[in-house]
């Protein structure tokens, strides 16, 4: 594969998965942040006393001592220029410091650079200092699934992207997201199809990358669609690197007589897309730009198609930004104070969402800190909303996703909630999950690398 053929593969991949300078030679960077702010809140939300004072001691497991906690941070953001899991650790980590850490130990963050292709590199520095991963993810997170399973690391993600990792052992996905074995966006798909919009069902296309780490993605959707009672009548790829003419694709979209469209790729693309389809006056009863589109800056490229379009994405049960909810309205007056120059995403919304569940199970350890009582604390939470960030997830590995969604739409006015129904605050959670069938892949386990629970201490 020549050189630009790779970069453009790479870019797509990027693109499809959802969301600093490093440590000389080693792509990492360890920063301590925050001091001590009593007139900064230690409650989040419906939780109380999230971070506290406190006179844990003992050096209990790697990466803990008397007076700190070391953790790692998995970012592709040397590649991706993308911030978001950088930013979060900021702020929580300055935030929960402020307020005496966790039982009096300081949070240290340690970001591991991927740069993309470095995973398997950053895993192994990780190895060899952190007490658990927390709020990160890489586009290619399985490449470094073995040796994370090696050396018997936690990973409280923020973001999964591939099945090695997705279905893997020592993971806590404690916001919403996909789950290993169901089907995602599958309520969203059946809201479309039976409800919102039954007369696309039997009209629906794809456009999806082409690269075969992210084709998976898009099988997925298919299946997910046809089990919501869509029937497709366009599935096409476009280039990695992208395309400089949208209008075959639209003209396409136009004979098949396409009504429903799910773009997976770089929002940019669609945003040409959708211009071309519009100059056509070809509208669609609604297009799913997939909630990386979820933000100002898709809204910006679509400029006059958020009228003459409906583009519609699930956010999966995580409050939307706008929210005036009392925990996103907190999380963003912490943005406000630690990071104000920072922007405020959902992927890094889910990203608090784990160092939340962190804070909480380290702290409940005690002076016990260990990686089993950190791990065995975390999934037995059974309702976490992360102080209400979210709808309620069971954290148990193995447990069914949350049906729970919710449906923003990309307005002239900027994203605002569709009229999906809510049946639980700003939530509807009355769409059962479903299992997929196909087989897209396995998780690596503990027993593949010649381990088990009992080697966890």
């Amino acid at each position: 594969m020549r050189p630009q053929r790779i970069l453009a593969t790479l870019l797509v991949i990027v693109a499809f998965v959802a969301g600093c300078s490093g440590r000389s030679g080693s792509g990492s960077e360890e920063t301590t942040v925050g001091g001590s702010d009593s007139s900064v809140s230690s409650s989040f939300g419906d939780m109380s006393a999230v971070c506290q004072e406190g006179s844990a001691k003992g050096a209990t497991a790697l990466g803990v001592t008397d007076d700190q906690i070391t953790v790692g941070v998995m970012s592709d953001v040397g590649f991706t220029k993308n911030p978001e899991f950088v930013d979060a650790a900021k702020v929580f980590t300055s935030w929960c410091n402020d307020n005496g850490g966790i039982n009096g130990r300081k949070i240290v963050a340690t970001t591991h650079d991927t740069k993309f292709m470095a995973v398997r590199q950053q895993i192994t520095e990780a190895c060899k200092e952190d007490f658990a991963l927390v709020g990160g993810g890489a586009a290619l997170d399985g490449l470094g699934t073995k040796e994370r399973l090696t050396c018997l690391l936690p990973n409280f993600a923020a973001q999964v992207s591939q099945m090695a990792e997705l279905g893997s052992d020592l993971l806590v996905q404690a916001a919403p997201s996909q789950k290993f074995g169901y089907m995602p966006y599958y309520q969203f798909r059946y809201w479309l199809l039976k409800e919102a919009y039954p007369d696309s069902a039997n009209a629906v296309g794809i456009i999806n990358g082409d690269s075969p780490v992210t084709k998976v993605l898009g099988d997925m959707q298919i299946e997910s669609t046809e089990a919501a009672g869509g029937k497709f009548v366009y599935n096409d790829l476009y280039p990695a690197a992208g395309v400089s003419d949208w209008t075959p694709y639209a003209q396409s979209i136009k004979n098949k007589g396409v009504k429903g469209l799910i773009f997976y790729g770089q929002y940019n693309q669609l945003a040409k897309l959708e211009s071309v389809l519009s100059g056509m006056d070809y509208k669609l009863d609604w297009i799913d730009p997939n909630n990386n589109a979820y933000g100002q800056p898709f809204l910006d490229l679509i400029g006059s198609s958020a009228q003459k379009q409906t583009n519609l994405v699930d956010l999966g049960g995580v409050l939307p930004l706008e929210s005036t909810e009392p925990a996103m309205k907190q999380l963003q007056e912490l943005y406000a104070k630690y990071a104000p120059d920072a922007e405020l995403t959902m992927p890094a919304v889910r990203a608090f969402s784990s160092w939340l569940l962190f804070a909480k199970s380290a702290a409940s350890c005690g002076d016990e800190l260990t990686r089993a009582c950190l791990y065995d604390t975390a999934i037995k939470e059974s309702e976490w909303t992360a102080g209400g960030l979210q709808a309620a997830q069971d954290l148990a590995p193995g447990a069914a996703p949350s049906p729970c969604f919710n449906v923003e739409q990309a307005t002239p006015d900027g994203w605002q909630a569709a009229d999906f129904g809510p049946d639980e605050g700003v939530y509807r959670c009355n769409i059962p999950v479903k299992k997929t069938v196909g087989n897209f892949g396995q998780g690596l386990t503990l027993s593949d690398v010649n381990k088990s629970m009992s080697d966890l201490n």
